[in-house]
């Protein structure tokens, strides 16, 4: 279990890394929905079976689908490379290096460094709200669920259809 942990921890950090590296807008969003998706990952692991599920559905979909719809329909270009001034790397060093080390502090004060994989799960899973709410969400409302899924679809084929350009 504790491979999970940090292989979905890395694929989450990694995602995050590449939203501020990648300097062309639709890597960079595809690289958010990879850190999106570890972050579900971690939930899930964490018996957090709702929030998962709802951080796939509402983030790496509908907000991605929206963010990639601006980028596309904004024609946003890959952004040039640009000299940063020696203060702002000294400044963003500073705070990275004061980071570590206070993850180090915090790390080596507490029973943290020995992650495992917790079970949050409080009471009886047939009687948890977790479980109303998805028996509620996948029974009665199965449904409107299917028509957020087309809409997603729609909205995917109006950004591609959208961001078209005529070829003259």
């Amino acid at each position: 279990m504790p491979f999970f942990f940090y292989f979905f921890s890395a694929l989450a950090l990694i995602g995050g890394i590449g939203v501020v590296v990648y300097r062309n807008p639709v890597t960079a969003a595809f690289s958010m929905i990879v850190s999106f998706l570890g972050l579900a990952a971690l939930f899930i692991l964490l018996n957090a079976y709702l929030v998962g599920i709802l951080q796939i559905l509402v983030y790496a979909g509908a907000i991605m689908v929206l963010f990639l719809f601006i980028i596309m329909l904004l024609d946003v270009r890959e952004e040039t490379g640009k000299s940063f001034p020696f203060t702002a790397i000294a400044g963003a060093g500073t705070i990275g290096v004061g980071f570590i080390a206070l993850l180090i502090v915090v790390l080596t004060k507490s029973d943290i460094g020995a992650i495992s994989a917790p079970v949050l799960a409080v009471g009886d899973a047939a009687t948890s709200d977790v479980h109303q709410i998805g028996i509620k969400l996948f029974s009665e409302y199965w449904f409107p669920i299917q028509i957020v899924g087309i809409l997603l679809l729609v909205a995917t084929v109006g950004v591609v259809v959208l961001s078209k350009k005529e070829l003259k």
